[in-house]
């Protein structure tokens, strides 16, 4: 793998009916397109499929009509700011990393690769010293395996312009479960791999298959693998409590230990989690030994009634010397009434595990996969839900500051919030259609975060519009009503102090 700035190319394509699609490739699509008087549907080249169903969800980007709503249950109230990070999916088929605000509107949505391409653990993270956005594109269940993936990490800047890709090394692919870029600018990731192995032991076949959960660490600007870890050298199969495949699938891989999350301690070492085995490890860096197991069937910790877990996700060491994980307390089996973000205090040199805090969704959701718990700068916390499609952010008490979910029939492995700062190449998208001798304008603007206001500019030329309208950036797409049927118009994104940030193409309208 070798590092690449990949400066997109402009295309302009002309479509029928005099509207424009301007594109970036790799950033996104921007829209410009003409007005519709008839049936208030756009008639142009990327908007006739969206005609044909109806009013698209943003006439400035029909593409987007499948995007799912977000729903804010709880609005926010004393929260830390920042965007939310999803990964939507379900049957729609328009999966892709999704940013969001407090309000559930979206911010940057960017499609991935058809065909049966998802994206996974969408997120900020620094590289070189600089925040970047990374999510893992890829399919999932293709070798036989419970929730395993086939794919490779995205790294993309403030522009949303890919930086790089990271695989790993040889010809295993990357697993969706956990992406973190370390310190020094290496990535720590997981890779499911299937060996040949005898399950006879614990009445599988002799001739049986498992899978090894794999951590790698790539040098991301070189590809060279620095670090590999395999769980079967150091975690038996009786420390798991996964059943093994029966009848038909009897020669699917036994998935035993299935690894979900992979991080650094404060003091270097790795921390790992591993939702088969109820565990959680500490591993050597150098060495690669197990420093100690929390959990499960041979835990070197005695651990609270309170703070025991299972089926857990997202394992962390927190600022102040703390534990977090999200407890899922269900699976193949329900072990507890709910879910929760957990807090544990470990004394390393007694082995002791002793509860701090819980983290509970008002509905006390039960959330038989996936899921996220991360500490907020202030204390608080920010949750998702996993296999349900909610999240929450929460004060330091516990109690609830932000709710909000995707629509019930979809999902997001993870939820994040998060600082950022986008700025976009491409233009900003312009939608016209006429009602009531007027010109409606719709103005968006995919990925951008500092747009105050949205101005309307119109006139008999492009060289020459002259009347100007302005309104206060109301969600993804705003909508301004420009008096009469000018020629030309044309949409400007301002700032908070007026300054023009972009500005779309100069649309004829057709009257």
């Amino acid at each position: 793998m070798t590092e690449s700035s990949r400066v997109s190319r402009r295309t302009l394509l002309l479509g029928a009916g005099g509207a424009a699609l301007v594109g970036v490739a790799g950033v996104g699509v921007g829209y410009a397109l003409g007005h519709d008087d008839d049936d208030k549907t756009d008639k142009s080249a990327g908007a006739t499929e969206a005609a044909e169903a109806g009013p698209p969800k943003f006439r400035s980007r029909p593409d987007l009509r499948t995007l799912p709503d977000v729903t804010i249950t709880t609005a926010a109230n004393g929260t830390v700011g920042g965007f939310i990070c999803l990964t939507p999916a379900s049957g729609a088929g328009l999966w892709g990393p999704l940013l969001v605000d407090e309000k559930g509107s979206p911010v940057w949505f960017r499609k991935v690769p058809d065909p049966a391409t998802v994206a996974i653990d969408f997120k900020v993270q620094q590289y070189r010293d600089q925040p970047v956005l990374t999510w893992w594109e890829g399919t999932i269940g293709g070798t036989g395996g419970q929730g395993v993936g086939q794919g490779e990490f995205v790294i993309a800047d403030r522009s949303y312009r890919e930086i790089t890709r990271v695989r790993a090394a040889g010809s295993e692919q990357a697993d969706q479960h956990d992406f973190v870029i370390t310190p020094r600018d290496t990535a720590l990731f997981w890779v499911y791999d299937p060996v040949p192995w005898d399950l006879s032991a614990l009445g599988g076949p002799k001739d049986g298959v498992l899978h090894d959960g794999v951590i790698q660490e790539i040098d991301i600007a070189t590809g060279k693998k620095l670090f590999e870890w395999r769980a079967r050298e150091h975690v038996t199969l009786d420390e798991s409590y996964a059943p093994l495949p029966q009848g038909e699938s009897a020669h699917l891989p036994y998935d035993y230990f299935h690894a979900n999350s992979v991080g650094l301690a404060a003091d270097g070492h790795i921390i790992i989690s591993s939702r088969h085995t109820w565990t959680t490890y500490k591993i050597d860096k150098s060495s690669g030994q197990v420093i100690w197991r929390l959990g499960g069937k041979k835990s070197d910790f005695t651990i609270d009634e309170k703070a025991k877990f299972a089926w857990q996700h997202d394992f962390r060491q927190r600022r102040d010397g703390t534990y977090s994980v999200f407890d899922n307390g269900a699976g193949v089996t329900k072990v507890h009434d709910y879910s929760r973000g957990l807090v544990m205090k470990l004394d390393e040199a007694a082995r002791r595990a002793t509860f701090v805090a819980e983290f509970v969704h008002p509905d006390k959701l039960s959330a038989p996969t996936q899921g996220s718990f991360r500490e907020l700068a202030d204390g608080g916390a920010f949750i998702g839900w996993g296999q349900l499609p909610y999240f929450t952010e929460h004060n330091a008490d516990g109690t609830v500051r932000l709710a909000g979910h995707l629509p019930l029939d979809n999902q997001s492995y993870r939820a994040y919030k998060a600082d950022w700062t986008g700025q976009p190449l491409d233009q900003p998208a312009l939608g016209l259609h006429v009602d009531g001798g007027n010109v409606i304008v719709s103005a968006s603007w995919n990925g951008t975060t500092e747009v105050s206001k949205w101005r309307a500019r119109s006139g008999a030329q492009p060289g020459a519009l002259q009347g100007a309208i302005e309104g206060d950036r109301s969600g993804f797409e705003t909508t301004l009503t420009v008096q009469g049927t000018p020629e030309y118009v044309v949409a400007e994104a301002l700032d908070a102090t007026g300054k023009v940030l972009g500005a779309s193409s100069a649309i004829p309208v057709r009257v």
